[in-house]
């Protein structure tokens, strides 16, 4: 019966290791559910958060893997809006990969409010003033687009495709899609740049504060230009961890070269602006509030001047050279060094944007205030990972999510 539903002309591992390889992973996420249900019973005191970082390693991991399914909404753009159709490789993968990313967001943020059952006040009692409100809206509104986009995918299962019903429904939804992703970007510019945006009206915190465009922090703009460069080389990243784990060729190298090429000019471009924001920042706006560059930076070791060096340089510059020369990108090697570095580099800009706010003392009497979460929050951060990896295994077995994988690993007869 497994057999049947895999898709044709591919071959999978057997049902029992597949088994086995889902019972391991599901165990983490049992372990991280355990630890959601502690909170949810028990009450935020599980967690190390406190009266400075009221938002912590949750809304950290919020953020990033925010930024990072980004990389559904640009694929999506490239490909039905501006016409690039060789990504139609790959956009399966980028839209499972945003659908997680977006789903996890979702899970996080109905831990983090410690009363899920009354998650649906944010939209009758919604906040008009609040930007997180706007957020709440787009961000739900965009999980329902990647679910439209993600059903043709389900549709197109090797069983479920033989009712004409469903085929023909998979088939006009294709059809489509280009609305859906033009509906996606737009919905995802303004919710990227809106969690942007609170931190950067934080006026009270002049490590976030940025001055802007009419209403908008420059932060706004930021974090929708970065989730649009780093998001690709997220999806390239778990593309390769793929490849990597089944031992196939899963899309050709042209496709990757392409979606690398367009993330690393975007990615350029991203750092020149963020350089600029940067030193803007640091001559004119912290100064202005009575701060110098190194009283954003202490001496421990979570906080240092090596963490913007990190974020800008690292995970910044030199993976937008290696992308954005040719010799680089075409080397898998130097390739896949870039991405995991790119990757790094938006998680650490997220990671600044929600702790490093918090730790900054912003009065005269402050100090530096550290935080180390508990294990209640780490196993469920970790949560939403293995639940990201169970629904790759399981997509990846019984849906045709690479349209390339039958060409380039032809069955020997």
């Amino acid at each position: 019966m497994d057999s049947a539903l895999i898709p044709n002309g591919v071959r999978r591992c057997s049902l029992g290791k597949f088994l086995v390889s889902l019972s391991i992973v599901g165990a983490v996420l049992l372990w991280g559910v355990y630890a959601m249900f502690l909170c949810w019973f028990k009450g935020l005191n599980q967690t190390n958060m406190n009266d400075y970082y009221g938002f912590a390693l949750w809304i950290w991991a919020d953020l990033a893997v925010i930024a990072l399914g980004g990389g559904a909404f640009f694929s999506g753009f490239l490909k039905y809006l501006v016409g690039k159709d060789e990504l139609k490789h790959i956009i399966n993968y980028a839209v499972l990969i945003g659908f997680i990313c977006y789903s996890s967001a979702l899970l996080i943020l109905a831990i983090d409010i410690g009363q899920p059952l009354r998650g649906w006040f944010i939209f009758w009692h919604a906040n008009v003033h609040s930007m997180l409100t706007e957020v709440a809206f787009c961000l739900s509104c965009y999980f329902a687009v990647l679910t439209i986009e993600y059903i043709p995918l389900i549709l197109e299962n090797r069983q479920i495709n033989r009712f004409p019903l469903f085929h023909h429904l998979a088939h006009n939804m294709h059809e489509v899609m280009a609305v859906f992703a033009a509906t996606g970007a737009f919905l995802s510019f303004f919710h990227q740049g809106s969690l942007g945006g609170v931190a950067g009206v934080l006026f009270g915190r002049p490590f976030a504060y940025r001055e802007g465009l009419f209403i908008w922090p420059w932060t706004f703009f930021l974090f929708t230009w970065s989730a649009a460069a780093y998001g690709p080389c997220f999806t390239l990243l778990i593309t390769k961890i793929t490849e990597a784990v089944t031992g196939k060729k899963l899309v050709k190298d042209n496709v990757i070269e392409l979606l690398a090429k367009i993330s690393g000019w975007m990615m350029t471009t991203y750092i020149i602006a963020k350089i600029i924001d940067t030193l803007y920042w640091a001559n004119v706006t912290a100064p202005s509030r009575g701060f110098n560059l190194m009283d954003f930076y202490s001496n421990n070791s979570f906080y240092g001047i090596w963490i913007l060096i990190a974020e800008i340089v690292i995970g910044g510059v030199i993976p937008a050279i290696i992308l954005i020369t040719p010799n680089g990108r075409k080397n898998p090697a130097a390739r896949t060094v870039a991405i995991i570095l790119a990757v790094i580099g938006v998680c650490i800009n997220r990671w600044v944007m929600v702790l490093q706010v918090m730790a900054v003392p912003v009065m005269s009497f402050d100090q530096w205030a550290l935080y180390y979460p508990s294990w209640q929050e780490v196993a469920t951060t970790i949560l939403p990972v293995a639940y990201g990896v169970i629904l790759i295994m399981i997509s990846y077995r019984y849906l045709p999510i690479f349209p390339q994988e039958a060409e380039l690993n032809p069955i020997e007869s």
